[in-house]
């Protein structure tokens, strides 16, 4: 039997060929616009609007879904979405049409894209030892859509195109020459950034926020210090690859999230570790796991 390709792997594949994405996150369009112009991009992407963020996370996402398709499990998508929903309505964005999956791949990672998408992998979701870790991954990926840490960098490798092309690409629904030399600009900049990663401040300030938002949302700020601290342990396993590429070491993470946190929370009482939600969801944890606990914070019912 053929070896599973590595997610970064299919990542360039999928950024490099046309790829039809679910149509949950939209599929890749090309735009019109009659105007040319030779001026560059520059600082454009910072005074982008809201609905032009969107539809580039949109694309974004549609490139990571043709590189590891949804898991096909309605009842883990909508817990994940009811999770990752309340959670986002506690952040500085709530307003975003925030959407939340998990795709179909066995390595650990997770993703996010500019206007509210987030994705995380099966493997990730199942290795995940209560929900406040669970918790704690969305909530720094969350953090990363707050703080625009992706549209930043994109920046950095868009500057150089013609401002023309990326008005043409947000203006109307078919595409033509200019619009589809940005879209082809921003696929190649967006497959380059999901393999290389962020820079390591914005991963930094990720961590902090993340906790925050999750201690907001009723759940224990210590969950994504649980993730590192299990991330330690993992440099040169299978399936982590991708994700230690592109994130700072773990125990950085750790001392900077620690020094970060003091004893801001000490004093926070009744916050969830896990629910019997996700204890149905997952797969039974290993024996050292820690034993789920009754508490959990009230939030809507998945639909």
């Amino acid at each position: 039997m053929r070896a599973p390709r590595p997610l970064w792997s299919l990542i360039l594949i999928a950024a490099l060929s046309s790829t039809a994405a679910s149509a949950q996150f939209g599929s890749i369009g090309s735009i019109v616009n009659k105007a040319r112009s030779a001026q560059k991009i520059g600082e454009g992407l910072r005074n982008i609007n809201e609905q032009e963020e969107i539809k580039i996370g949109g694309d974004l996402a549609g490139m990571l879904l043709g590189a590891a398709p949804l898991l096909g499990d309605p009842a883990k998508q909508r817990y994940l979405n009811s999770l990752g929903s309340w959670l986002a309505q506690h952040s500085e964005r709530p307003g975003l049409p925030w959407k939340f999956g998990i795709v179909d791949s066995n390595d650990f990672n997770a993703f996010s894209t500019p206007g509210g998408y987030v994705l995380i992998t099966r493997g990730l979701f199942d290795r995940m030892r209560n929900e406040s870790e669970l918790a704690g991954v969305l909530a720094h990926e969350i953090a990363h859509v707050v703080r625009k840490h992706h549209l930043q960098a994109l920046q950095k490798r868009l500057r150089e195109q013609s401002l023309s092309e990326m008005r043409s690409y947000f203006s109307v629904s078919t595409g033509n020459g200019l619009a589809d030399r940005f879209a082809g600009a921003l696929l190649s900049a967006g497959k380059d950034l999901y393999i290389r990663g962020l820079d390591r401040e914005d991963e930094y300030e990720a961590d902090r926020m993340g906790v925050v938002i999750a201690a907001r949302s009723g759940f224990s700020p210590y969950g994504l210090v649980g993730v590192l601290q299990t991330l330690t342990a993992t440099t040169d396993q299978e399936g982590y690859g991708l994700h230690n590429r592109t994130h700072p070491l773990p125990l950085d993470r750790l001392m900077r999230l620690d020094a970060a946190m003091g004893t801001r929370f000490d004093s926070t009482v009744g916050l969830a570790d896990d629910a019997a939600s996700f204890v149905a969801l997952r797969k039974p944890p290993s024996p050292t796991a820690t034993p789920a606990k009754s508490v959990k914070p009230k939030r809507p019912k998945s639909k």
